[in-house]
């Protein structure tokens, strides 16, 4: 009698072995977008604070240098070191991990809203801050803005993050 040796896998333990690694990626690959998702928020919340720390210490040095504390009309011009992807042009951010800064205030207004940061993540969505340089005429009465916190780009912010 001959005896049967087998070379291979059987037709169903394949099956079994797909449906296994279906199942894995299946639970596997939402965790995994839910993870970048997260880390992108985080990186943003870590550039929003270097800027809020850096106007302070804007406004800090023009009371010391000037007398009176306000911020700049671009909130990168206060950083030391902007972000590698920050870029001058002026629009909204339209590409992967792209920082700008859009400018609305113009010498003469007395506008509430002076622009916006925004930002695009690697899902290609966009995100604002929008944000008010304050009053700076050279008067007593000139104050500080506020920067509002993150909104879809085109909604403008209603709950300030720093003032």
């Amino acid at each position: 009698m001959k005896n049967r040796q087998s070379n291979g896998f059987t037709l169903i333990e394949l099956i079994m072995v797909m449906i296994i690694l279906g199942v894995l990626a299946a639970v596997a690959i939402p965790r995994y977008l839910e993870t970048i998702q997260k880390s992108e928020v985080s990186a943003e919340d870590a550039v929003i604070d270097r800027i809020c720390v850096a106007l302070e210490n804007f406004a800090q040095h023009k009371m010391l240098t000037e007398g009176r504390r306000y911020w700049p009309e671009n909130p990168f011009d206060a950083l030391e070191t902007v972000p590698q992807t920050y870029t001058k042009d002026g629009n909204n951010a339209d590409t992967d991990n792209e920082w700008t800064f859009v400018n609305f205030y113009t010498p003469d207004d007395n506008a509430e809203v002076s622009g916006r940061i925004t930002h695009q993540r690697a899902d290609n969505t966009r995100w604002q801050w929008t944000y008010n340089a304050g009053i700076n005429h050279g008067t007593d009465g000139d104050v500080t803005g506020s920067l509002f916190r993150r909104t879809e780009l085109g909604t403008a912010g209603t709950e300030i993050r720093f003032q």
